[in-house]
């Protein structure tokens, strides 16, 4: 922006300049050939008087004391057709003096200055010649002078646009970098109420639009961990209730299932209010302790629950809760949309390049339709937002969740590459 305000100011100066310069050249050479053409006027016109005498010695002391001394060259052309002085033709502009007007006439290389003089009732001529190099003499210095003068107001010019350009646009650098700052999730940014007034106005308007963010952000998380705090409720009767069973073995499983809960509750409270920033985790001790959480319930429905993990450990960037969160969705994918009985697989292994791939494959009966992995999407009955929560870790990580069938061509393959 800076080089195009500079740009802009560059041909706007040439322009005047040039309107400014031309007419002013014009003028200069004008005035130059005006000053000659005087000078020469006022030459020829000392001689007037000695011609119309009728003297030829006379004048023919004078003239030759003009040429020698003199800057123009002097001619006088006499009634009878004599000449005296320099040299020169008798041209048309000659003939048309002799009749009876002084004139100023272009001339080979120059301009001839000629007067009518009366000898005795008849007309003798003076001519006075000026040339091409005396007309224009003094020009092309002025022309220079007047170029330079042109040269320094556009350097000052464009080093006045270099300034203005450089106050406008530290600004609105600081504009950008205080946008920037927001984008990333630094809502203690704010831009300094500096520079035009339309700047300061667009960073009042930026720091309003940051606090506006900042408002709702945090009310927006106080509504979350609100809701979440009111699942305490239900979790402690739930809990209360799992007391009263009787046996251990039957308390046990339940007891665990909601001790689970009661952390992801707690979890969703403290992020809500405490957001942490992206962390990272070991794929592998997560992606098998949420394995061995999920093969309890696989064994009460009768699934058979085939395990390939790699051998740790696999960081990724990614938190574990997030992680865990992602398999926990992936994993009752697979619950929710096959029959009990169904068999399916848990693949771990590294990317080529950095982080884990994880597959989870089942041989149920395949994709329903890729509409159901929109956000907020279900057939199933439930919010839709099981399979978003694994895609959304995804790519925090680097990666993406891809969707295929298993092997064989059979069932659904939902693989999670972490980063």
């Amino acid at each position: 922006m800076r080089a195009r305000l500079t740009l802009l100011v560059a041909a706007t100066a040439s322009l005047i300049l040039l309107a400014f310069s031309i007419p002013m050249a014009i003028l200069l050479r004008n005035s130059a050939a005006q000053h000659a053409v005087d000078s020469a006027q006022q030459e020829g016109q000392t001689l007037v008087s000695t011609v119309s005498s009728g003297d030829r010695a006379a004048t023919q002391a004078a003239v030759e004391s003009y040429n020698t001394a003199g800057l123009y060259p002097v001619t006088v052309f006499w009634p009878d057709g004599s000449v005296i002085g320099i040299d020169a033709p008798r041209s048309n502009a000659v003939e048309l003096a002799a009749a009876g007007s002084s004139i100023t006439a272009e001339a080979d290389g120059g301009r001839e200055v000629l007067f009518n003089v009366n000898v005795d009732g008849r007309a003798a001529v003076i001519r006075v010649y000026v040339s091409d190099d005396q007309l224009t003499a003094g020009v092309a210095r002025s022309w220079m002078l007047l170029g330079a003068i042109a040269l320094l107001l556009l350097g000052f010019g464009l080093l006045l646009a270099w300034r203005l350009a450089q106050v406008i646009l530290v600004p609105l650098h600081d504009l950008a970098a205080v946008s920037h700052r927001l984008a990333r999730g630094d809502l203690d940014a704010r831009a300094d109420a500096a520079g035009p007034a339309e700047l300061r106005n667009v960073g009042t308007a930026l720091n309003t639009l940051a606090d506006r963010i900042r408002e709702l952000l945090e009310a927006e998380r106080e509504r979350v961990a609100d809701l979440s705090h009111r699942l305490r409720t239900p979790l402690t009767v739930l809990k209360l209730e799992t007391e009263a069973l009787g046996g251990h073995a039957q308390r046990e499983p339940v007891e665990r299932a909601v001790a689970d809960v009661e952390r992801a509750v707690n979890e969703a409270i403290r992020d809500a209010r405490n957001p942490a920033e992206a962390g990272t985790c070991d794929a592998a001790a997560v992606v098998a302790e949420r394995v061995e959480f999920w093969s309890a319930l696989a064994e009460d429905t009768a699934r058979e629950c085939r395990v390939r993990l790699a051998p740790g450990p696999l960081p990724v960037s990614l938190s574990a809760a997030d992680l865990a969160a992602a398999m926990d969705s992936l994993l009752a994918n697979v619950f929710a949309h096959t029959p009990d009985g169904t068999a399916f697989e848990v693949r771990l292994v590294p990317r080529y390049e950095s982080g884990a791939t994880v597959d989870v494959a089942d041989e149920g009966p395949g994709l329903p339709n890729l509409g159901v992995f929109q956000r907020g999407r279900s057939e199933g009955g439930s919010t839709g937002l099981g399979l978003d929560i694994a895609r959304r870790a995804a790519a925090a990580s680097g990666g993406q969740l891809v969707f295929g069938q298993g092997p064989g061509g059979r069932g659904a393959l939902i693989r999670l590459e972490l980063g």
